[in-house]
Formats: C-alpha cells, sequence, structure tokens
C-alpha cells in the first residue's frame, strides 16, 4: 500500500533542508531569503534546517551524514511538509544514511523537490511506500503572486486533484547573479507530440530526473521490482526529464532502466522537454531516441510536456494513481 500524507492546512509547519546544495550562491540566495518571508506571510511556519545557507561539502551544503541527518531530523518532527531548498550533484551519497525502513513505520509525511531530489522523492516511495511530490523546491516561493509550479503544488498540498499544462515556456532566462529576481520569459509555444496515443491512461505515476534515476537503478536503493509487483494491478505511467544527458545518453538510460524490468506494466510515458532541448548528437534527437527504446512497449508516448529545467513545470505525485489525458493539445492530470 503506499500511502499519501495528510493535506497541507493554514498554519502548518514546513521544514526547509538542503539534501544537496545550500543557498550560498544567487540567485538562490536571495530567491531563499524571499520565499522564507512569503511563506511565513501565507501563514506557515518555517523551521529551517542548518544546512541550508551552506557550502561546506562536495559540490553540497555538507557532509553525506549530515545532510541525511538534517532530512531525518525533519522527517521525525511535527511539520507537515518538508521542502528542499535546492538541486545539486551529488545527493545520491545521502542514500546510504537513510534509514528508509523507519521511514516507512512513521505516519507519512509530504517532500518536494525537483532535479538531484529524485534521490529522495523516488526513493521514499519506491522503498518506503510514501507518496511524494517532484515538483519546486524552496526559492521558486520567491516569486508573488504563486503561479505556474508554486501555484500548482500548493493547490496539489491542499488536495486538488486536476492540474492541466501551461501555454509557453521559456527557452531563455534572464535570471542570472546580477539579477536574481528577473521573471519568466514565457516565449516559446508549447507543442507536444504525441506517439500512438489514443485514449486516456489510469496508472500509478512514478518517475523523475532521468540522470538521477539511473544511479539508482542496480544499486541496493533499486526496489523498482518489488515495487511496481506489489502494484501492478494499478499500471504504471511514467515521467520522466533530463539535464545534463545529451540525446544519446538518454537514449542509453532508457535502454537500462528498460533492460533492469523498471518498465514492466507501463501504460504510458510522459517525456518532459529536455534541458538540452535543442541538441542533435550524431543524427539522435530525443524524440528518436525514445521511440527506438521504447516503441517495443506498445505504449503511447507524451513530448515536451511541462516537466523541465526549462520552466514552467508541472509538479507530480510520484507514487500516487492518476488519469492522464491529452485534451486540446495539452495534457490533463486527474489524481484519483
Amino acid at each position: 500500500m503506499i500511502n499519501e500524507p495528510k493535506f497541507l492546512k493554514n498554519n502548518d509547519k514546513i521544514s526547509l533542508v538542503a539534501p544537496s546544495f545550500g543557498c550560498t550562491t544567487e540567485p538562490y540566495k536571495t530567491e531563499l531569503d524571499i520565499a522564507i518571508k512569503n511563506l511565513t506571510n501565507e501563514g506557515y511556519k518555517l523551521l529551517l534546517g542548518e544546512n541550508i545557507y551552506k557550502d561546506e561539502g562536495v559540490l553540497s551544503s555538507s557532509s553525506p551524514k549530515k545532510r541525511a541527518k538534517e532530512f531525518l531530523d525533519a522527517y521525525s518532527n511535527d511539520s507537515s511538509l518538508i521542502i528542499s531548498v535546492g538541486g545539486g550533484e551529488l545527493m545520491n551519497e545521502i542514500l546510504p544514511y537513510i534509514d528508509f525502513e523507519k521511514i516507512k513505520n512513521l505516519p507519512p509525511k509530504w517532500f518536494m523537490g525537483f532535479s538531484d531530489n529524485t534521490n529522495l522523492t523516488f526513493t521514499l516511495t519506491t522503498l518506503s511506500n510514501v507518496v511524494t511530490i517532484y515538483g519546486p523546491c524552496a526559492p521558486s516561493f520567491a516569486y508573488l503572486p504563486f503561479k505556474f509550479d508554486t501555484k500548482e503544488a500548493l493547490r496539489m498540498l491542499k488536495g486538488e486533484k486536476h492540474f492541466k499544462g501551461y501555454k509557453k515556456w521559456q527557452l531563455e532566462s534572464k535570471r542570472d547573479e546580477n539579477h536574481p529576481l528577473a521573471k519568466l520569459n514565457l516565449t516559446e509555444k508549447k507543442i507536444i507530440t504525441t506517439y500512438k496515443y489514443k485514449e486516456p491512461k489510469e496508472g500509478i505515476l512514478l518517475g523523475g530526473c532521468l540522470d538521477c534515476l539511473i544511479n539508482i537503478c542496480g544499486t541496493k536503493y533499486d526496489n523498482v521490482k518489488k515495487f511496481i509487483e506489489e502494484n501492478k494491478k494499478d499500471g504504471f505511467i511514467w515521467y520522466l526529464e533530463s539535464c545534463d544527458l545529451n540525446s544519446l545518453s538518454f537514449r542509453r538510460g532508457l535502454f537500462e532502466l528498460k533492460e533492469a524490468g523498471w518498465f514492466k506494466y507501463v501504460k504510458m510515458f510522459l517525456i518532459g522537454r529536455p534541458y538540452h532541448y535543442d541538441e542533435v548528437f550524431m543524427g539522435h534527437d530525443f524524440k528518436k531516441a525514445t521511440k527506438d527504446i521504447l516503441k517495443s512497449l506498445n505504449v503511447p508516448i507524451l513530448f515536451d510536456i511541462d516537466l523541465s529545467h526549462l520552466p514552467p513545470s508541472l509538479p507530480f505525485k510520484n507514487g500516487a494513481k492518476a488519469i492522464v489525458s491529452f485534451i486540446n493539445d495539452n495534457i490533463d492530470i486527474l489524481y484519483n
């Protein structure tokens, strides 16, 4: 049984943690400062982890042990939601110090984060049977009014069930260390392409950043085969996006997960806009790479959905059952 935490209420406590990067550079430090004020003004009480403004580890806020302890302490306190303050590169190194069995026996609590946070959003679901949210990190809440990912994440946390994609997206950002609060530059019209899509599919959403998933696959933190067997009656809708991967490394990653048996019982694939969106590597783009590896599974694929390091990106409930449709040239998700 996959357990969903209680929905967020006004005046609940929110823990901020840094299981990967801390917010020590711009625009992230300024964003986090403002996000804390904004969430406080919304009525939430913020519990700040000791690592959120640090960069004392190897490409990370602190040592793996300290980062893991910060997260476990947050999971054991009386907050209702844990939000990561950032993605990064080496979050996987905290996994040996996370007691997933202990978490499994605690009341379920929301954890939300993006990108490198796949290392927890995915494993908390598949190892501890907890629904998580693959969604915005804390600094995203710096911008008022809340919209796109932050608005949708709060709707999701409060129990809303229906979510739709956006009309446009950002390819080039104006935000940098000298302009930390530059607004999104939504200039690209979204065009979702479909492969073998005929009708809506219902199943358990599972996925995250492919860069991270291929590093989990085959390790002792890979519980996917057991997890999907336990929930095979519902089937699965896999959502995947990528950050550093080019089209060929994306292809190799899909091959690895497929051959590892992860895609057994799959009903549909949702492929986000890759961060290396326009790259064609040795004649292969991302769509060709994906179709070549997944076509034998004979299930529909939706490409270029709002799931990406190129914003805006919809939050996804990892481990939750939903009906996914393609309506009016856009993705439509209805959670059960």
